[in-house]
């Protein structure tokens, strides 16, 4: 637990960009770690997958209400906000979020994860906080504990969010169409999001630009007529069509777009049929897009278009049976604010060594929604996404020596 103990000692600079007592901020973040910890260890070995973040919701709703935070429930379905005002002065907004992800935990911690959950197609999977959202919330509840009691050293608003959905990518969005800023949310003038990252303790990273790719989520349906199988040309076969497709969505990356800009595309899913001997007359190829440029995302989405009318002609198929695509998340990349970049670094050189904040790095293919909690708004506040460092020192010098950097 000693990245969340440097976390509660930083988060009060670069929440509030104000003088900060480092020594009281010390000596509470300390003080509470018993207490964290127990929360952090309760939140992992009782993880929840997205939209079905009830029980952790609970505990952020009641631990904001008993330290003096307005809270309101129930935003976008689990989301939980705790609004402090404290006179005059910027609202600032830190996004923490909640969800699990259905993967079985193996790590033989005494708290692991031994959760089981039905997904909404009625299939049940275990789940585990692979992802560090167990963290992220103990991190903004030790923040808020501190923050109240630190009310004489800052002025402004403090709004915090626990927010679902994020590993799906829905759930920013869905609290914004909840009209969370109409029920009393106010809209910040800057947000603040962080995430664990297997670095060393101690590493905070802080950039300038973009840091993490756009990403669409979406399935395409290709449909056919079912059959035999000892009769494959009485039939119209969605399961080669779908397979045709995966392999000529990869001309578009290889052909299309420059290879000097970063993009993927990846098919991490394909459904269909039931049993060895029949052809189904449906199958959904689940594709994941990445992206920085919106020219490169239309690119994309135009080529797969294209690929998928050219299989349904190839294969001769009427026009109602033609590929139909299905949109889940659409989230656009994460661009930090210069100016919110250096305000915070500047403020963290106060209480950690320079060398240990990493002010360049080269931007992640892996994606975010935190952007669209004030994005689809008119108004454009100035935020700032953070990766803190979570590994042990020693386990990061093994893997390096082994290559597995």
């Amino acid at each position: 637990m000693k990245t969340l103990l440097g976390i509660l000692i930083l988060f009060p600079v670069f929440s509030m960009g104000q003088n900060i007592d480092f020594e009281k901020v010390n000596r509470l973040a300390y003080g509470d770690s018993a207490r964290l910890v127990e929360i952090f260890k309760d939140l992992h070995a009782n993880p929840e997958l997205s939209f079905m973040e009830t029980r952790t919701a609970g505990i952020v709703s009641e631990e904001l209400k008993s330290l003096g935070y307005h809270v309101i429930n129930g935003i976008g379905k689990t989301g939980v906000v705790g609004i402090l005002q404290n006179g005059e002065g910027p609202v600032v907004m830190y996004r923490a979020d909640m969800d699990a992800l259905p993967v079985r935990e193996e790590s033989g911690l005494p708290y692991a994860s031994k959760a089981m959950a039905r997904k909404e197609d009625g299939t049940e999977v275990a789940v585990m906080h692979a992802c560090g959202h167990d963290a992220h919330i103990t991190w903004m509840l030790g923040a808020a504990k501190i923050l109240v009691a630190m009310k004489n050293s800052w002025k402004g608003t403090l709004v915090f969010v626990a927010q679902p959905a994020e590993e799906i990518g829905q759930g920013a969005e869905a609290m914004v169409k909840d009209k969370m800023y109409e029920r009393g949310v106010p809209f910040p003038d800057y947000l603040i999001g962080m995430h664990s990252r297997p670095v060393e303790v101690g590493l905070v990273q802080n950039c300038v630009g973009p840091q993490m790719s756009g990403v669409d989520n979406f399935d395409v349906t290709f449909y056919g007529i079912g059959g035999h199988s000892s009769s494959p040309h009485l039939s119209k076969d969605p399961v080669i069509m779908a397979a045709t497709a995966v392999i000529n969505y990869q001309t578009i990356v290889d052909r299309l777009v420059s290879a000097q800009n970063p993009h993927v595309i990846t098919v991490g899913s394909i459904v269909a049929g039931t049993a060895n001997n029949i052809i189904p007359s449906s199958a959904i190829v689940k594709v994941n897009l990445r992206w920085f440029t919106e020219s490169d995302r239309t690119l994309m989405i135009d080529g797969i278009k294209r690929v998928n009318e050219g299989i349904a002609l190839a294969n001769d198929l009427p026009r109602e049976l033609y590929p139909t695509i299905l949109y889940k998340a659409t989230d656009g990349p994460v661009v930090n604010n210069e100016l919110m970049v250096s305000k915070i670094n500047a403020a963290l050189k106060k209480s950690i060594p320079e060398k240990k904040i990493i002010t360049e790095s080269p931007p992640w293919m892996v994606s975010e929604d935190f952007p669209d909690l004030v994005l689809s708004v008119k108004k454009d506040p100035a935020y700032d996404y953070l990766f803190i460092g979570i590994a042990e020192p020693e386990l990061c010098r093994k893997a390096a020596a082994e290559g597995k950097e």
